[in-house]
């Protein structure tokens, strides 16, 4: 029987499921699921302090019908939590020993957590090494997520009868689906554009190194066409859908280019952040991910605006599937990035 896995994206108003099987030493798209929540029905998360919590048992019941009518009968699976609930930060060591760094970490990370590490899980990874004397010199990034956020994961496992093989953020499903080896030789700027919000990221050689959450989001974009056109949220989601940057609706156009042209400078601002801090390093690509990555016009939008090269996530892209949906799998590639990363790392843990 081959060896099979999911990976399950949980947002605000949707949920997304991807299941893959390892043939050899590839990997085969077994099952995609998407599902959204109704208008006007409860958000699939709540706010905890600063960080969202699953509304486990609303969830668990949605998780298992979707199983059912798939024929999902799989059960290691990881998620991907959200970046809104996670803690992200760099920061520089000074030279030392190498048995002096895990020590020096946690006591660093107390000064850069905003809860008391008794109330966090974090781990931490090396981005930058240098030997010096009299020992050595690193950056590290520092990643921490609230236990109330991991507890509330375990109880959906638990009332799903799933076993979990992951737990990691948002965008390190991204990079994993998105930033191919050997395909990207410098940085590489992921925007992912959810429904609530807008993360901006930094990859170099597929490890993290910096990630910014922005207050611009697919809903926002709706929400601003309502504003400006007097219209119903069915009928601005149908335009920005429909019509994206073009010109069908010149009005419509213009308060969405106004919304993107925000978010690009954001983007350029990141860019521009990073290469300054990272001696001149030359940040030529962007990718674009979530389900308004697919807005016509924003690709070339991007590339024009910010003199990069821009292009649109296809996670599938990865992995053995029938021809007959290629196209279709382009089409919806970007909204299942972060789900299709977390089922990579599902499979091969």
């Amino acid at each position: 029987m081959a060896k099979k896995a999911l990976g399950i994206d949980i947002g605000a108003a949707s949920i997304k499921i991807v299941e893959l099987a390892a043939v050899g030493d590839k990997k085969s798209l077994e099952n995609y699921l998407e599902f959204e929540l109704p208008k006007n029905t409860s958000p699939l998360k709540t706010f905890y302090g600063n960080s969202m919590l699953l509304s486990s048992n609303d969830v668990s019941d949605i998780l298992q019908a979707l199983f059912k009518k798939a024929k999902i009968e799989e059960k290691k699976v990881a998620f991907s939590i959200p970046d809104f609930s996670t803690f992200f930060t760099t920061f520089d060591l000074p030279p030392m020993v190498e048995a002096e760094i895990p020590r020096a970490i946690e006591f660093e990370a107390r000064h850069h957590i905003p809860l008391p590490l008794s109330e966090v899980v974090f781990d931490w990874q090396i981005i930058e090494k240098e030997q010096v004397s009299p020992g050595v010199k690193i950056k590290v990034l520092l990643v921490a997520v609230p236990n109330k956020v991991l507890e509330s994961y375990q109880r959906l496992a638990a009332l799903c009868g799933l076993e979990i093989r992951g737990l990691e953020a948002e965008v390190f499903g991204l990079i994993r689906s998105s930033v191919a080896p050997g395909k990207h030789y410098g940085p590489v700027c992921l925007v992912d554009i959810g429904w609530q919000s807008t993360t901006v990221s930094i990859a170099d050689k597929g490890v993290l190194r910096l990630s910014h959450s922005f207050d611009f989001s697919s809903n926002g974009l709706t929400k601003a066409l309502v504003s400006a056109l007097k219209i119903s949220e069915e009928q601005a989601e149908d335009i920005k859908k429909r019509q994206g940057l073009g010109s069908g609706n010149q009005l419509a156009a213009d308060v969405l280019l106004k919304e993107v042209d925000a978010l690009a400078a954001e983007v350029e601002r990141v860019c521009a952040n990073f290469s300054q801090q990272d001696g001149g390093s030359a940040l030529n690509d962007i990718i674009l991910a979530g389900g308004a990555a697919s807005l016509f016009g924003l690709r070339e939008y991007f590339a024009s605006r910010l003199k990069k090269s821009a292009q649109i996530t296809n996670p599938f892209s990865l992995f053995l599937s029938p021809p007959i949906l290629q196209k279709r799998l382009q089409e919806i590639g970007s909204s299942f990035a972060v789900a299709a990363g977390a089922a990579m790392m599902a499979l091969d843990t």
